[in-house]
């Protein structure tokens, strides 16, 4: 039976710190980099990586790491050569890797002890082929949906891991620092969505149409509910992809209503 540990009066104080922080630096992609950080800084490791997985094209469409110092051929990178080639061709065979591609489970704190013991892990071909030759040994992580937005595509995955050298591995107290920190950490990151593409202005008939398209109207639905024509209603679709920089009635929803969708 594993012992939950709950984190210290000290360690709660540092973490209403890291979530109450206002944030100026805003990267391109993912969380603010001092975010990253702090979080390092609260439960000591080697890495703070901070991805997004497409297991269906098998590419990461971002990547963050704190330090800024990895090897350009590491899986984090996107690499297509070398260790980034094993860790796609090993990725559904690594339980630690798959699991909430598997199991749907976003919400489970995991790391690689959760899965295997340590002579269980050294045999497995994601460590062979691609941990052993970074020095990874341990890591915990979670996992979030991704972000509303223009470029968003269902089942992608956001993950961020926490990576140590040999040594120790993670106790149930970064277990449950992590646990805490979960839900600001969405929330973070789809503020960070949020204020890297904002929703441009739509006018009143128009919102009136994406109301009625979010709650999955049809175009003659909305023709009829609004006594338009049926060319209308298009033509009104076209101009609110303009706006939203969208290519489909998805996307448009998810520019226009991200708390709805998140």
């Amino acid at each position: 039976m594993v012992t939950r540990i709950m984190p210290s009066d000290h360690d709660l104080q540092v973490l209403a710190g890291i979530i109450d922080q206002d944030r100026p630096d805003l990267s391109d992609v993912g969380l603010p980099l001092s975010l990253l950080s702090d979080l390092k800084a609260q439960i000591p490791c080697d890495y703070v990586l901070f991805q997004g997985y497409d297991t269906k094209r098998q590419r990461y469409w971002f990547s963050q790491q704190i330090p800024d110092d990895v090897d350009d051929d590491r899986p984090s990178t996107g690499s297509d050569t070398g260790i980034h080639e094993a860790f796609w061709k090993h990725f559904w065979a690594c339980k630690p890797c798959s699991y909430p591609d598997r199991s749907g489970d976003l919400r489970s704190i995991l790391q690689v002890a959760d899965f295997y013991s340590v002579p269980e892990f050294h045999s497995t071909g994601m460590y062979c082929d691609v941990y052993r030759p970074q020095g990874f040994e341990h890591h915990i992580g979670l996992f979030l949906p991704e972000a509303p937005g223009p470029e968003a595509e269902p089942g992608r995955i956001a993950r961020l891991f926490l990576v140590r050298g040999p040594g120790s591995e993670f106790s149930e107290r970064d277990r449950a620092i992590l646990t805490l920190l979960r839900p600001h950490l969405h929330q973070a990151y789809l503020d960070a969505a949020r204020r890297r593409s904002p929703v441009p202005d739509l006018t009143p008939r128009q919102w009136e149409l994406m109301r009625l398209i979010a709650g999955g109207s049809t175009n003659i639905q909305i023709a009829r509910q609004l006594g338009l024509s049926e060319g209308t209603v298009r033509t009104h679709l076209e101009n609110i992809y303009a706006r939203l920089d969208v290519s489909n009635r998805t996307a448009a929803v998810m520019r226009a209503f991200p708390e709805k969708i998140a």
